[in-house]
Formats: structure tokens, C-alpha cells, sequence
């Protein structure tokens, strides 16, 4: 085991303020926080300031780690002897038998099979336990801090996934395949698609993100929604909007007309006398939402004339203009 100066890792003096740590940890924690930086010594970096930082924050671990830190060798090597160093009184290294652990000022900081855990070092597990304080217990099963005080969970992926307006109003399940942004690596995930996705809406796929480190749990994968355009509807809100191309005749006349919606074409009335921009509304026929409901949709008419007409017509629409006393521009 290598003594550690936990002053110079975080790069303060041995009589720096609680602030000043506080500060100089932030610092190098946000400079060697793996998921920022990548290079390989950067994990092991990390871990060995939030060790520093975990002592010197600490009044009473602070004390301790002043007072005994730097004479830990000594103190080992004099007590397998019987010999006891000046300021180690307070100090027993018991080594024998299965009850061997290290008593300091009456706490029994464990057993030796604590040194070397995977979350403080050894030189930390000597001084203070794995669990960090009294009364911990060391080792994996010691009840303390250990790996978890450095466990991280992994961070959240976010991904956009794009839904015809039928799928997103409908729902269901389906595959999706996706790049793993750090490996290049191709995914495909199970998706529970529930009824009236809107756009912006995500779908959490828990543990399907960012591996966690030191054991800590993955992060998730977040699958914000898209909404492709349609070629018949436009959705605002919860209502969708649609154009019915009608006929001169069918509009001055009224009658009956094939209308597609989300759920399948219905047969609709056209009032007698319409003219274009007359909207018919069909309660209930819009897009879902989350509580049952849905809703409205809304169809637009628009007169459609023929762009070429046959003698027939031509003769027909002739006379009906010579017969019309309407006048549209003059109801302006």
C-alpha cells in the first residue's frame, strides 16, 4: 500500500478551508468525470479525488487522516513487534485469528480482508474502514460505502424515432433499429407504442442507455417522438384537419360524399348550397388523447372544376351562366 496525499491530489494546502477543497474537487471532477473525458488514466483519476474529497470534507475524517495518515507504515511495522510509535497509543493492529481488525480510539474499523476493495483504496480502507466511519464493516459485505461510493450510473440516451400519423394515433409495437452513437454498433428494441403519441412525447426504455461504471446501474434510452406529415391530414392540437374536393353541382345541390378518416372512410352529407371553405366536423373523429377521448375532425370543401371539358359541358356550363342571375363578386 502507497501512502496518499490527499492535499496534493486535489492540489490544495494542508490548511486549505472546507470551501477551498469543496471547490478544488468540483473542479477536477467535472475535468476527469468520465463521461467527459475519455482518456484512459481519467475513471481511475476520478476515483481518486472523490477518495481525497471524501476525507478532507469530512472535520472528523480530516482530523484523523492529519494526525495518523502520513505514520501508517511505521505504525504496522511496530506492531507486529509489540513496539508502538509516538502517537499511535491510541492505536492496536491486531492481526491474529479471524477477529483481527484495526481498533482507533475504541471504533472497530474491520478486518483486514477490507484492504483492497474496489471503491477506496487500501491506504483509505487502513485508515477509515471500507465503510468509511465506526462501526463499518469492510470488504464487499461490510454494510459500507465501498464500490458504491463510486458506482455511477450510466447516462441517459436520447434518440428520435419518426411515427406515421396512423401509428402514432393507434399505437401498438414495433421494432426499431438504432446506432450506438460510441461504438457504431446497430440495436434494435421491442417499443410499446401507446395510443396518441404526439410529437415532442418521449418513450423511456429502461437500462437501454449509457453503461454505468464501478457497478452502477445503465442509464436509459429515451425515444422522442416524431410525427411524419401526412398527405390527407394535418393534426393541431388534438383535431385533425382535411380538404373534400366536391363537384359545381354537388355543391349547389348538396349531396354525399366518400370522407377517409384515421379509422376508415364514413360517407358524409354535403349541404346543399356550399361553397368552398365550408367545414363539416365530425365529432370524435380526431386524434386521440390520453384519457379515451379524442378529437375532432374537420372537413374542408373545395369545389373542383374540370380542367379541360367536353363540348358537352362547355355548351351546358354556357348556358347555365347565360340562365344564372348569381352573381358572386357583388355579394363583396
Amino acid at each position: 500500500m502507497e501512502f496518499k496525499d490527499y492535499y496534493a491530489i486535489l492540489g490544495v494546502s494542508k490548511d486549505a478551508s472546507r470551501e477551498e477543497i469543496q471547490r478544488a474537487y468540483r473542479k477536477l471532477a467535472r475535468k476527469y468525470h468520465p463521461d467527459i473525458n475519455r482518456g484512459p488514466e481519467a475513471e481511475a483519476k476520478f476515483k481518486e479525488i472523490g477518495e481525497a474529497n471524501e476525507v478532507l470534507k469530512d472535520p472528523e475524517k480530516r482530523k484523523r487522516y492529519d494526525r495518523y495518515g502520513a505514520a501508517w507504515k511505521q505504525a504496522q511495522a511496530h506492531g507486529g513487534a509489540g513496539g508502538v510509535p509516538p502517537g499511535w497509543q491510541e492505536v492496536h493492529f491486531d492481526f491474529g485469528g479471524p477477529g483481527g481488525g484495526v481498533k482507533f480510539e475504541g471504533a472497530d474499523f474491520g478486518g483486514m480482508g477490507g484492504m483492497g476493495g474496489e471503491g477506496f483504496s487500501s491506504f483509505f480502507d487502513m485508515l477509515f474502514g471500507s465503510g468509511g466511519g465506526p462501526g463499518a464493516g469492510a470488504g464487499p459485505r461490510g454494510g459500507g460505502r465501498g464500490t458504491a461510493a463510486f458506482a455511477r450510473r450510466g447516462s441517459d440516451v436520447e434518440a428520435e424515432i419518426t411515427l406515421p400519423l396512423r401509428e402514432a394515433a393507434h399505437g401498438g409495437r414495433r421494432e426499431i433499429t438504432l446506432a450506438d452513437p460510441a461504438t457504431g454498433q446497430r440495436n434494435t428494441y421491442a417499443v410499446t407504442l401507446p395510443k396518441g403519441m404526439r410529437p415532442g412525447q418521449r418513450i423511456r426504455l429502461a437500462g437501454k442507455g449509457g453503461s454505468g461504471s464501478s457497478g452502477g446501474p445503465s442509464g436509459d434510452l429515451l425515444l422522442r417522438v416524431a410525427v411524419a406529415p401526412d398527405p390527407r391530414f394535418k393534426l393541431v392540437g388534438s383535431d385533425l384537419y382535411t380538404t373534400v374536393p366536391v363537384a359545381p353541382w354537388e355543391a349547389a345541390l348538396g349531396g354525399e360524399a366518400t370522407l377517409e378518416t384515421l379509422d376508415g372512410p364514413v360517407r358524409v352529407k354535403i349541404p346543399r348550397g356550399s361553397s368552398s371553405g365550408k367545414k363539416i366536423r365530425l365529432r370524435g373523429r380526431g386524434f386521440p388523447a390520453k384519457d379515451g377521448s379524442a378529437g375532432d375532425l374537420y372537413a374542408e370543401l373545395a369545389i373542383a372544376v374540370p380542367e379541360t371539358l367536353s363540348p358537352r359541358e362547355e355548351e351546358l356550363f354556357r348556358e347555365l351562366a347565360e340562365a344564372s342571375s348569381f352573381r358572386p363578386r357583388d355579394r363583396a
